[in-house]
C-alpha cells in the first residue's frame, strides 16, 4: 500500500467526510481519512441541515439519500414565555422559519442526525474506494524538502506508529481547546408522551425555570435542549455532576404546567456553549484545518455542521483546480479569507443569539401577546443568514465587481445586473431546450470543481453577431480557456465538463424554447455544450412559454444579454455585458488569466 497522497484528511466527522466526497467528484485523487474513534457516530449530535446545504448536497447527488431517512421538516417556528400571571408559559408568537423574502426552493430547515449524515457520506466515499481508517490518531507533522509530497504527517494506530506523506493536510478533527464558556447546556434525543400543543414544530422557551428549545426530528422523535446553568468557568468537574434525570426533571420545571415523559431515549449529552474562532486556518499553505478546527460557537441556530460542511466545500474546488493546473497556488490563500470571514459572521450573529436565548425572561415579561420580543426580532431578520443564503464573501482576488488595472474594465459590472460579486448565485427555473424538460439552471452542473460560465445570451433574434464574436474570440489559439480545452467527442457522461475538469458553459435565451435552434446555437466552440443550452421561458407561477422571468431577477438586458461566471461553489464570480462579443471573449480570459497566474 502506498504511503504518498494527495491529502490526508484528520477526522471522519460531517467535515471530513464532506471534503472526501466533494474531493472525489472533482477527480481522481488519492485520499487517506482518518478517525480516532473506533466507530461511526450512530445517533445525535449534529442535525440541522439549512436550506443552502441541502442545495449543495443535491448538487452533490445526496440530497434523496438524506429523503429515504424520513427527517423532520421545520417550516415553523412557537415562541414560548412566561404567562401573564408568572405561572407556567404561553405561545406569545409564531414564524415561518424561511420567510417568504428568502429566495429558496425549500421553505424549511431539515432536521437529521449526524449519524445519518455519517453514514450516507461513508456509503459515497466507498464509491471510489475510499476508506476510513480507524482507529487511527494523528500526533504530530512536519514539512520536508520534498516539491511532490511536502507534508509528512505522524499517525498511530492499534497495528503501530507510521509515516505517510502527502501534498495536504486537512484537519477536520472538532475543537481542541478549552474555551471561555458561557452557558451549560443538556439535549436529549427520544419518543415523548406530552400533553405540550406544539411538540411537533420548533419551539423556544422561556419560563421563569430556564430555557429550553424543541426540534422535532421526524419518525415521531423529537430533541429537546435544556439549560442546566451559567458559568464562566470552562472546568467541566464543576458542571459534570448533572445526569439525564436532572435534565428530565428540569425539562418538566420549564414546561410546566405542560407534562413531559420519555418514552425512549436515543441519546443525551451535556456541551458547554462558547465561542472561538482560529486566528489561522492554514500552515505554509500545505496544512489547513475546517469545521469546528476553526469555530465554535452555539448550537441552537442549526449552523455548526452547515459551516463546517461549506469549508469543506471551499476548499475541495480551490484543492482540484489547483492540482489541474488551471489556477495559481494563490487561490488557496482565499479560503482562510472567506471562510472565516463567513466564521466571523457567524459568531457575530451567535454571540447575540445565545445571550438572548439563555438569558432569563424578566426583561421581556413587560410584553404582550403578539408584540415582538428582542429575541423573536433577531430570530426574524436574520432568517436569510440562519438559511445560508445570506453569506457574503465580499470583492477580492475571485470576486471582482469594478476591478482596476485590467484591460476589459468597461466590461465587467455591467449596468442593472442584480447578481453581486460574492454572493450565491440565485434559483432559477429554465427550459432544457435539447429535451424541453423544466430544470433548476443552478443545480443542472453537478458539483465538480468546475466554473460555471452562463452567457445569457439574450433574443436569439438579436446576439447572433454577439454570439459568433464571442465563440470565435474564445475559440481562437490566444485563448486562455482554449489552452486548457481538449478536443473531445461529447458524451452523455462527459456532458457537464466536455472540454475541461475545470470549466463548462451553459448559454440561456430569452426566449421560447422553440425560437431556440439547437444547431444553430450550439457551434464552434459552444458546439460540445449542446445539453446545456436553455431558455428562460418558465413563468413565476409555473407558465411555461413566458420568456424573461430569469432575465428579469438577474437584471440582464432581455435583448442584449450578458454573461456570469459562476465559482464551482455556486457563487457569483463576476458579471459582463455581452455588446460586443470579442470584447466579453477578452474580459472571460483576462480574467481567467488572473486565476490561472495570481490570485491576491
Amino acid at each position: 500500500m502506498s504511503d504518498t497522497f494527495d491529502i490526508v484528511i484528520i477526522g471522519a466527522g460531517p467535515v471530513g467526510l464532506t471534503l472526501a466526497a466533494a474531493i472525489r467528484r472533482t477527480g481522481p485523487y488519492t485520499i487517506k481519512i482518518i478517525d480516532t474513534k473506533p466507530d461511526p457516530t450512530l445517533c445525535g449530535r449534529a442535525s440541522g441541515v439549512q436550506g443552502r446545504t441541502l442545495d449543495f448536497l443535491e448538487n452533490m447527488g445526496l440530497k434523496s439519500h438524506i429523503m429515504t431517512c424520513e427527517p423532520g421538516k421545520v417550516f415553523e417556528v412557537a415562541f414560548w414565555n412566561p404567562s401573564e400571571d408568572g405561572e407556567g408559559i404561553r405561545r406569545t408568537s409564531n414564524a415561518y422559519s424561511y420567510p417568504d423574502f428568502i429566495d429558496t426552493r425549500y421553505h424549511h430547515s431539515t432536521i437529521i442526525h449526524q449519524g445519518h449524515i455519517e453514514r450516507i457520506l461513508l456509503e459515497d466515499i466507498a464509491k471510489s474506494s475510499i476508506k476510513v481508517d480507524r482507529p487511527c490518531t494523528f500526533s504530530d507533522f512536519r514539512m520536508v524538502d520534498d516539491n511532490a509530497y511536502p507534508v509528512q504527517a505522524d499517525l498511530k494506530s492499534p497495528e503501530g506508529n507510521t509515516t505517510v506523506r502527502a501534498k495536504y493536510l486537512f484537519g477536520a478533527d472538532g475543537a481542541r481547546s478549552l474555551d471561555p464558556v458561557t452557558f451549560v447546556w443538556s439535549v436529549i434525543d427520544g419518543v415523548v408522551k406530552t400533553d405540550f400543543p406544539d411538540i411537533g414544530i420548533k419551539c423556544t422557551i422561556h419560563s421563569k425555570s430556564g430555557s429550553s428549545m424543541i426540534i422535532p426530528e421526524g419518525r415521531n422523535r423529537t430533541r429537546i435542549y435544556v439549560q442546566l446553568q451559567r458559568t464562566t468557568d470552562p472546568n467541566e468537574e464543576l458542571w459534570s455532576k448533572y445526569k439525564q434525570e436532572d435534565t428530565q426533571k428540569l425539562a418538566n420545571k420549564i414546561f410546566s404546567p405542560y407534562k413531559i415523559e420519555w418514552e425512549e431515549v436515543d441519546w443525551w449529552s451535556m456541551y458547554p456553549i462558547g465561542q472561538r474562532l482560529a486566528e489561522h486556518y492554514t500552515d505554509r499553505h500545505r496544512v489547513f484545518i475546517g469545521g469546528d478546527a476553526c469555530h465554535t460557537h452555539s448550537p441552537k441556530a442549526g449552523q455548526g455542521m452547515n459551516y463546517g460542511m461549506f469549508d469543506a466545500q471551499n476548499f475541495a474546488w480551490k484543492f482540484h483546480q489547483l492540482q489541474n493546473g488551471f489556477a495559481a497556488p494563490s487561490l488557496l490563500d482565499t479560503y482562510e479569507q472567506e471562510r472565516r470571514k463567513a466564521a466571523n459572521q457567524l459568531l457575530d450573529f451567535d454571540i447575540r443569539y445565545a445571550r438572548l436565548f439563555s438569558s432569563r425572561p424578566e426583561a421581556e415579561k413587560e410584553k404582550s401577546k403578539g408584540e415582538e420580543t428582542e429575541f423573536m426580532k433577531l430570530h426574524r431578520t436574520a432568517a436569510s443568514f440562519t438559511s445560508g443564503y445570506e453569506v457574503n464573501y465580499g470583492t477580492n482576488g475571485l470576486n471582482w465587481s469594478q476591478p482596476a488595472g485590467v484591460v476589459n474594465s468597461k466590461a465587467f459590472d455591467p449596468t442593472g445586473v442584480k447578481l453581486v460579486p460574492g454572493r450565491t448565485f440565485p434559483t432559477c427555473s429554465v427550459t432544457r431546450v435539447i429535451d424541453a424538460h423544466p430544470c433548476e439552471l443552478d443545480l443542472e452542473v453537478p458539483f465538480n470543481g468546475a466554473w460555471r460560465i452562463y452567457i445569457f445570451a439574450g433574443d436569439v433574434a438579436a446576439t447572433g453577431s454577439a454570439m459568433a464574436d464571442l465563440e470565435s474570440r474564445l475559440a481562437a489559439p490566444a485563448s486562455f480557456l482554449r489552452k486548457h480545452a481538449k478536443d473531445t467527442t461529447l458524451t452523455w457522461e462527459n456532458r457537464h465538463g466536455p472540454q475541461s475538469s475545470c470549466f463548462t458553459f451553459s448559454l440561456v435565451y430569452c426566449n421560447k424554447r422553440s425560437a431556440v435552434e439547437l444547431n444553430d446555437v450550439a457551434r464552434g466552440f459552444f458546439a460540445p455544450y449542446r445539453f446545456h443550452i436553455y431558455a428562460d421561458d418558465i413563468s413565476a407561477s409555473g407558465e411555461r412559454g413566458v420568456p424573461g422571468r430569469i432575465y428579469e431577477k438577474m437584471g440582464f438586458d432581455k435583448v442584449k444579454g450578458g454573461v456570469a461566471i459562476v465559482r464551482p461553489d455556486n457563487f457569483v464570480a463576476c458579471c459582463l455585458s455581452l455588446e460586443d462579443g470579442a470584447v466579453t471573449a477578452d474580459a472571460i480570459n483576462e480574467y481567467f488569466q488572473n486565476v490561472g497566474s495570481t490570485v491576491s
